[in-house]
């Protein structure tokens, strides 16, 4: 299963010492189309592969021997592999549509509480542009070995603002969102939850009592948190980013979108529209 998954995934020679095997490692990485981050998650990746693929050996249809060399032989190629990964995909969407139906058997519609109240004042330093620095929350979340591995903060940020729910790194132009309750739970789970909560703030689509989606600034865009390995990400026009974006940002998105998008995609049992999940 190993050689079929890892195949034409670069290997160190033989007999080289741990010095020069580190250096070729290195460099495999640096040389990796896409870099380093598309190394490091492309064997993350593969390893969840081979995860799926054995807990299904053990305890689902791969049990069967003929299926699990036909697999295995699959997963040889590229394509085999990306075909398998669909496949898991939609499985994955069959088991949230049945779990949507489910929930709306069992419950009316509800919304969470908020995940936190905005502190005006943490607001405020950041409206004004002054980074507290790394702290508690980032110091809990770079210690993480999936954050070490995938080397998300091997270069520290142009600037960290950390708030009593997680943390922000800016970069030019850029505003990464580090909650601290979504990483607890799995990043990977919930990054295209948060995306979806986005989608529903900023839509036509809202719950019941809701009125209109908030104005959202020219320019400003919103990106899944995958490649920055955080809850979600917002790109400024320019760099520096307006004043007034960085006031709608802390004033509107951090003090009313945020605690309510965390908080719907935290909770299990929040039903998203398919509508909005399904966005292209």
């Amino acid at each position: 299963m190993l050689r079929a998954l890892f195949n034409d995934m670069p290997r160190a020679p033989q007999g080289l010492s741990h010095e020069a095997t580190m250096d070729w490692i290195r460099r495999s990485m640096t040389d990796f189309p896409g870099g380093d981050l598309a190394y490091t998650l492309e064997h993350i990746t593969r390893n969840s592969v081979l995860d799926i693929v054995l807990r299904l050996r053990e305890d689902g249809y791969l049990r069967d021997d003929k299926a699990f060399d036909q697999t295995v032989k699959q997963l040889e190629t590229p394509e085999g592999r990306k075909t398998f990964m669909d496949w898991v995909i939609n499985a994955q969407k069959s088991v949230d549509a049945t779990a949507r139906l489910l929930n709306r058997a069992k419950r009316a519609w509800s919304e969470p509480e908020p995940l936190y109240v905005a502190d005006p004042v943490a607001i405020g330093r950041f409206i004004d542009d002054r980074p507290t620095g790394a702290g508690a929350m980032f110091t809990e979340f770079a210690m993480r070995d999936d954050v070490r591995e995938v080397g998300v903060f091997d270069t520290e940020p142009d600037a960290i603002h950390e708030f009593d729910w997680g943390f922000i790194a800016e970069e030019p132009g850029a505003w990464n969102f580090y909650v601290a309750e979504v990483w607890r739970r799995g990043s990977v789970g919930h990054f295209d939850r948060m995306l979806g909560a986005w989608r529903l703030e900023t839509t036509h689509a809202l719950p019941e009592g809701q009125l209109r989606a908030p104005h959202v600034p020219l320019g400003l865009t919103e990106d899944i948190g995958i490649t920055r390995f955080c809850a979600f990400t917002l790109h400024a026009k320019t760099s520096p980013a307006d004043p007034a974006v960085r006031r709608w940002v802390g004033e509107v998105f951090l003090t009313h979108m945020l605690p309510v998008m965390a908080a719907r995609a935290l909770d299990e049992n929040y039903d998203f529209p398919a509508q909005v999940m399904e966005l292209n």
